[in-house]
């Protein structure tokens, strides 16, 4: 009897399984962020630098380029140029707990650059349009054992307002560097 009740409950409860990636199923903000990159899939944007920091200074003199591909319910890569430099890519996917902002960084002959796969979950369930992503212990390792300790309070910000403008937003203690992206214009890359 306990046996045809376990085998009964277990029917039961295999049947509520969800069809999200991991154990918690995405809030509806991220469920959307995430639809919301998903629309822009196969289209590249061109972006200009929006801050003034000294820093930006070699981004704000090149075309900036965004191309969004390789996409799925639970990842969204983006290819981010910088003129000719094509090393960087944006990667945003699902965990268990959220959403994740991964930063892949290589060389020209495709091996990883030392500074690789950094960046932080995020935090609460930001919006449909908006996710935050501070530093994740991962990365402020590798930042510590790489001379870079001045990212390990790296906060990112990704936006998407539909028909409107992309943005990415990297903040830590004096430094600012916001680049927007035109989703009204799709380029050629």
């Amino acid at each position: 009897m306990k046996v045809a009740l376990i085998a009964a409950c277990a029917a039961l409860l295999s049947g509520c399984a969800g069809t999200y990636f991991g154990t918690i199923p995405p809030s509806p903000a991220e469920g959307n962020f995430m639809a919301n990159l998903n629309a822009l899939c196969g289209k590249s944007f061109e972006g200009r630098v929006v801050t003034n920091d000294a820093a930006d200074a070699r981004f704000a003199g090149q075309r900036l380029v965004m191309q969004v591909r390789d996409c799925s319910p639970t990842e969204v890569r983006i290819p981010f140029s910088v003129g000719e430099d094509r090393s960087r890519t944006w990667i945003i996917s699902r965990t268990d707990d959220g959403l994740r902002l991964k930063h892949d960084h290589r060389h020209p002959d495709g091996t990883p650059d030392t500074l690789h796969m950094y960046g932080g979950d995020n935090v609460g369930p930001g919006s449909a349009e908006w996710q935050t992503f501070p530093v994740d212990a991962f990365s402020i390792a590798l930042f510590n054992a790489n001379d870079a300790a001045v990212s390990t309070t790296n906060v990112w910000n990704v936006e998407v307002h539909p028909g409107r403008m992309f943005a990415y937003e990297l903040r830590r203690a004096n430094r600012h560097f916001r680049v927007e992206f035109d989703l009204t214009k799709p380029v050629a890359e």
